[in-house]
């Protein structure tokens, strides 16, 4: 019997699918758990989004998932707790010159990278 915290075979798809989006990002964009989950079709899906996100993090060389990317829908870095360290994701999106205050991404509407837009 599977534990309960284990991701099912659909959770592994859809997680795939949402890592899958997430290296399509270009350095210097950032986009929404929403916005992943509307372009992958679950409307209200923000939420396994998320989840996808966390489960992205022990992720590294040719399959790391660059989860500094995904934010809130008001531009905030909700998934910060997740990194190593309360700052790593803020020093992830400024290496890439993005600038963030008070865990907000500034300019989030001109940087806002919508999958449904740019993959059609």
């Amino acid at each position: 019997m599977k534990s309960p915290k284990e991701p099912t075979e659909a959770h592994r798809n859809f997680f795939q699918d949402v890592h899958d989006v997430v290296r399509l990002v270009p350095p210097g964009r950032v986009t929404t758990y929403g916005a992943i989950a509307h372009y992958l079709g679950a409307r209200h899906g923000a939420r396994m989004v998320g989840w996808a996100m966390m489960a992205a993090h022990p992720l590294t060389g040719s399959t790391a998932v660059p989860a500094h990317r995904v934010i809130n829908r008001l531009g905030l870095l909700t998934g910060r707790q997740h990194f190593a360290t309360p700052t790593a994701m803020q020093e992830a999106l400024e290496a890439e010159g993005v600038r963030v205050e008070n865990d907000q991404v500034q300019e989030f509407k001109r940087l806002f990278w919508d999958p449904s837009t740019e993959l059609g």
